[in-house]
C-alpha cells in the first residue's frame, strides 16, 4: 500500500548558483525596469533612454547582489525559510545602498533617494523570492506524487509478478541464486516505498540499476545483453533518486520483451567538464512489437524532477533511430559533500 500523500510542502530558498535561477532574476528584473521606464515617459524612445540611464544603477546592484548571494548559497540554504528570506532581503538592500553611495558623485540625491533605493530593492527581492517559492511548489514532487504513484501502481505488479515467477523457477535448481534475487528485490522495493525527494549518490543509483537488471535477466536470459560503460563515471555525483530505474524499465519493456531475438541495453555514464551525462540505449521496433507505446508518464515525471532540482541546467533528450531508442540525460555535476 502506498503511503498517504503529505499535506504540507516545505519552502526552500532558490539555488542562487543555478544558471536558470540567475537568468530568471536578470530577465525579470530588467523587464520590470523597462516597463517602469516606459510607463513613466510619454514615448517609447524616451522610455528606452530612461531605462538605459536607470540601468547604470540597476545592473551593478543586481550583479553584486547575485554574486554575494551565490557565494553565501550553502549558508543560506541551512537557514529556516523565513530567516533566509530576511537575510536575502537585507543583503540586497545593503548592496543597493552601497552601490548608490559609491556612485553618488555621478547620481547625487538626498535621503529620499536612498529610502526609495532601499524600498525598491527590498520589494523586488521579496517578489522574486515569492515567485521562486510558488514555482518550487508547482514543481514539487509532492504535487506530482499522486501521478507517480499511479504509474508505479501499474509498473510494480508487472515487475513483481515476473520477478517472483523467475525466482520460483530457480528455488530448486539454484537456491543461492534465488536467495540473492529475493534480497535484491527487497532492496528495490524498499527504495520504491521511500519518499525519495533528496539527491542521492550516483554510485547508489547505479547499484540499484544493476540489481533491477539482474532480476530481469533471470527471466529474459540470453535475450538481454547488458553493456556498461562507467569507466568515467563520477560515483560521488548527486542525482535525483529513481531517475535511471524507470528508464531502464522502459528499455526492457519496449526494447527487449517485444522480440524473441537477442537485444542489447547499453548504459553509458560519464562526466564532461562540469556536466554529468547518462545515456541509455535499447532496441527499437517500428512494427511487430507486442507492446504498445508508453504513455510518456515516466518521462514527464523525470523532466519535472530535473526542473525542480536543477532548473535550466538539466535536460532529457530522446532519439529514435532506425533500430534503436536512446535517452540522454544531462545534469550539472554536483559532488557529494563530505
Amino acid at each position: 500500500m502506498n503511503s498517504p500523500l503529505p499535506t504540507t510542502i516545505p519552502d526552500r530558498l532558490p539555488d542562487t548558483q543555478n544558471l536558470g535561477v540567475m537568468l530568471r532574476v536578470l530577465l525579470s528584473t530588467n523587464l520590470l525596469a523597462l516597463l517602469v521606464a516606459l510607463a513613466a515617459t510619454s514615448s517609447f524612445n524616451a522610455g528606452l533612454l530612461r531605462y538605459v540611464d536607470d540601468a547604470a544603477l540597476l545592473e551593478p546592484s543586481l550583479l553584486c547582489s547575485m554574486a554575494l548571494l551565490s557565494l553565501l548559497r550553502d549558508a543560506l540554504l541551512k537557514l529556516d525559510y523565513e530567516w533566509g528570506v530576511a537575510v536575502c532581503i537585507s543583503i540586497t538592500v545593503l548592496v543597493s545602498l552601497a552601490i548608490r553611495r559609491s556612485l553618488s558623485e555621478l547620481y547625487p540625491g538626498g535621503e529620499a533617494v536612498y529610502l526609495r533605493t532601499a524600498l525598491t530593492a527590498g520589494v523586488l527581492t521579496w517578489g522574486l523570492l515569492g515567485y521562486f517559492r510558488l514555482r518550487g511548489r508547482a514543481l514539487s514532487p509532492l504535487l506530482t506524487e499522486a501521478r507517480l504513484q499511479a504509474l508505479q501502481a501499474r509498473i510494480r505488479p508487472h515487475f513483481l509478478f515476473n520477478s517472483l515467477n523467475a525466482v520460483l523457477s530457480l528455488i530448486r535448481s539454484e537456491p543461492r541464486k534465488a536467495e540473492r534475487a529475493l534480497e535484491d528485490l527487497a532492496d528495490l522495493f524498499r527504495v520504491f516505498m521511500a519518499e525519495n525527494r533528496e539527491l542521492v549518490p550516483l554510485a547508489r543509483e547505479l547499484e540499484l540499476a544493476r540489481q533491477y537488471l539482474g532480476i530481469e535477466a533471470l527471466r529474459l536470459g540470453e535475450r538481454m545483453t547488458l553493456e556498461w560503460h562507467t569507466e568515467r563515471m563520477p560515483g560521488d555525483a548527486m542525482i535525483p533518486p529513481l531517475i535511471m530505474q524507470p528508464l531502464l524499465e522502459n528499455a526492457v519493456y519496449h526494447g527487449i520483451e517485444p522480440s524473441i531475438a537477442p537485444g542489447v541495453i547499453s548504459v553509458n555514464i560519464f562526466r564532461s567538464r562540469e556536466e554529468l551525462h547518462i545515456d541509455i540505449r535499447n532496441p527499437y521496433y517500428k512494427e511487430g512489437g507486442r507492446h504498445h507505446a508508453g504513455n510518456k508518464m515516466a518521462m514527464g515525471n523525470i523532466r519535472e524532477r530535473l526542473r525542480l532540482h536543477f532548473d535550466a541546467e538539466a535536460n532529457l533528450k530522446t532519439t529514435v533511430g532506425n533500430d534503436y531508442y536512446q535517452v540522454h540525460l544531462t545534469l550539472p555535476y554536483r559532488p557529494a559533500k563530505p
